[in-house]
């Protein structure tokens, strides 16, 4: 059983990888739309007057309870080396996955209405499984073979969360220059989207305290959890309210989201303000709240378990499928359940963006990235683990080439991956260390295609001067900058 149960959850890892940034190509200036899930403001000043969004996938799968080695995949799926070697748990009594992350961004546009303003549209689908918190102990005895499974062992859960959750987005984006005076640039942008709910289910506990015993029993004490879900159907049963998974039916979620950015660049050197062609900073500072807002599910099935008592792990599959039976069987062996219908609302990943691009020589830039997770990891909803990414990057006008390295808060290890643009197309990984050791805690696949329409030079041009030759601030005085 442990062994179906670990092939399983590696398909699930595999087929999908992290929803991560990009960061490979999204701090890039020639990226057209790319920078806009970082921080909206990037759509200003942008290198191209139009950029059309075809399509990007972008899968992640991470987590901070154990490693996985790759090269022993294959014979553990088989039976041919057990799966003892296949993952290295450490001594983490709390855990947290992404198991896995989905993001697939659909078409859209950018379009520049003038140099100092930016219009764009774009939508996603977006997929979340995660789980926070949760107590290892329970989760080794399902899953690592070497566990000690000795009847009477007890572990301890406190303020777990575990949300599966997959919504659709349509978002609108508008960008202005608020400030454009010589050596000082300064945008800004908000991104207003509209979302729909596609289902959630979720586990939230506040305490939990159990003993395993190995006649199959499981005994509980001070049990507060609460489980809801929208893909339940309404003779209470979960497996056949997948059928009633519906962007329009009564049991869809609706909401809105948010981001809102702003960019400042110091700009020492002689440049032509209206010349969009080329890249004018030496430092370049960032700052964005994004997925400000929430998800509501107007009809969501809940069932609150409390109290104290025992459960045979056996007859909580067997009535698991229907709250009625649910409800019955956990009252019969002492807890007290409650279902209902309400209205339910799930959180969505929350963050703050900060970030510093440098210009060094050339085509050649490096990039600092700080994302803080901001939302609320005790109540249904997802959110992202706080990174420091660093990304050295080589960048031309149809080549980007990048390095990114990052220190996660949530495995406390460095993951490094590539990011690649050529031409149209774009691909690449935040974290695909796991191809060349053997053993990682997660991985990270991305890629996409658009159609960038770049800026022509079309200059201030001084009198009897070489056209080529850019404009001097001193011959700029006068010119208006606003």
């Amino acid at each position: 059983m442990k062994k179906l149960l670990l092939v399983a959850l590696l398909v699930s890892a595999f087929v999908g990888a992290r929803a991560q940034r990009m960061m490979g190509v999204a701090n890039a200036n020639w990226g057209g739309t790319l920078g806009m899930y970082l921080n909206p403001a990037s759509i200003v000043d942008n290198r191209a007057v139009l950029s059309l969004d075809f399509a990007s996938l972008n899968f992640a799968v991470d987590n901070n309870l154990a490693s996985l080695n790759l090269n022993q995949a294959f014979g553990a799926a088989t039976g041919v080396n057990g799966t003892g070697k296949l993952l290295t748990f450490n001594g983490n009594d709390k855990f947290n996955v992404l198991l896995p992350v989905t993001e697939l961004r659909g078409p859209g546009f950018m379009f520049s209405l003038d140099s100092m303003s930016a219009f764009a549209i774009s939508t996603r689908l977006r997929g979340f499984n995660q789980f926070s918190s949760f107590d290892r102990t329970l989760f080794r005895t399902i899953m690592d073979p070497n566990f000690n499974e000795a009847s009477g062992y007890s572990f301890k859960s406190g303020n777990f969360n575990w949300t599966g959750h997959m919504w659709t987005e349509l978002n609108v984006t508008y960008g202005r220059v608020f400030h454009r005076h010589y050596k000082h640039f300064v945008k800004a942008a908000v991104t207003a989207g509209f979302m729909m709910g596609i289902g959630f289910i979720s586990v939230h506990g506040k305490n939990l305290d159990a003993t395993y015993y190995n006649n199959d029993s499981l005994v509980a004490t001070n049990t507060d959890i609460r489980f809801a879900s929208s893909v339940i159907s309404k003779t209470g049963e979960l497996g056949n309210g997948l059928d009633d998974v519906s962007l329009l039916g009564k049991n869809a979620g609706y909401g809105f989201r948010a981001d809102i950015g702003g960019v400042y660049e110091y700009r020492p050197e002689n440049f032509d303000p209206v010349d969009f062609t080329t890249n004018k900073y030496k430092v370049r500072g960032s700052i964005a709240l994004t997925d400000l807002g929430f998800m509501r599910y107007g009809n969501a099935g809940r069932a609150d378990i409390t109290g104290n008592g025992s459960m045979s792990t056996g007859d909580l599959a067997r009535n698991a499928a229907n709250y009625t039976d649910l409800t019955k069987y956990g009252n019969a062996r002492g807890f007290t359940l409650d279902t209902s219908r309400k209205a339910a609302k799930v959180g969505i990943p929350t963050a703050l963006v900060l970030g510093a691009d440098y210009y060094i020589v050339n085509d050649l830039y490096v990039n600092l990235t700080w994302i803080a997770n901001l939302a609320n990891r005790n109540k249904p909803g997802n959110s992202y683990y706080n990174q420091v990414t660093v990304t050295p990057r080589v960048e031309l006008k149809y080549f980007t080439f990048a390095i990114p390295v990052t220190y996660s808060g949530m495995t406390k290890g460095f993951k490094a991956g590539m990011g690649m643009r050529l031409g149209w197309v774009y691909f690449g990984s935040d974290d695909m260390l796991l191809l060349v050791s053997k053993k990682q805690y997660g991985v990270n696949f991305y890629v996409g295609g658009y159609i960038p329409l770049n800026f022509t030079y079309s200059g201030y041009r001084v009198e009897g001067k070489n056209p080529e030759a850019p404009a001097t601030r001193k011959e700029m005085e006068g010119v208006p900058m606003y």
